[in-house]
């Protein structure tokens, strides 16, 4: 049976009351959306060419104190505002029972990109951040089973840090999360 979320649209906020609404990394948030840029024009094309595409909404569970929020989701939004799709932001603490569908590792991790069609019915999802980012937290669970080992918290900062270098300067990442986001809707 397909997950629905028809009771959710309609229920979430628009990209700009998050970023206004924001109490949390605001300031980054506004930042890295205002720095974004089209650096493949193919990219900016295709997305563009979804403007007539009517059937497709998209819920984003998100949380103004994520880190991956903060650098992923201006990419979202821009390739999302480019694409004409509806879309609504879920704050996450209002939404567990979304996020609990929607586990990644077994965890509760932001942002979940949620495409939905105008059912409600889940047609597919990205997140929380992009594969070669979230390789290295595979490999950390993968290792790491137990959250009770006195070197779990260690090996987790260890992990984290090595996550945000992977992020890199931006422009990668920003073509990754493009890239990601074109073959989940291209099979939609």
């Amino acid at each position: 049976m397909r997950t629905n979320l028809a009771d959710k649209l309609r229920t979430g906020i628009s990209p700009q009351q998050f970023m206004d609404g924001m109490q949390k990394n605001k300031e980054t948030f506004q930042s890295n959306y205002d720095a974004f840029v089209w650096d493949v024009a193919s990219e900016r094309e295709f997305f563009g060419s979804l403007n007539h595409r009517d059937d497709i909404r998209v819920l984003i569970l998100a949380a103004d104190w994520c880190g991956d929020v903060v650098r992923n989701i201006p990419v979202v939004f821009h390739a999302l505002e480019t694409a004409g799709i509806p879309t609504e932001v879920l704050i996450l603490e209002e939404n567990f029972d979304v996020m609990d569908e929607f586990l990644t590792l077994g965890g509760r991790s932001v942002p979940v990109v949620i495409f939905v069609d105008t059912g409600g019915y889940v047609l597919g999802s990205w997140g929380p951040r992009p594969k070669h980012v979230q390789q290295y937290m595979i490999s950390f669970k993968q290792e790491n089973p137990d959250r009770e080992a006195s070197d779990y918290a260690e090996n987790m900062a260890i992990v984290r840090s090595q996550m945000i270098e992977a992020y890199g300067e931006g422009v990668d990442v920003r073509a990754a999360i493009l890239k990601e986001l074109r073959e989940l809707i291209s099979g939609i």
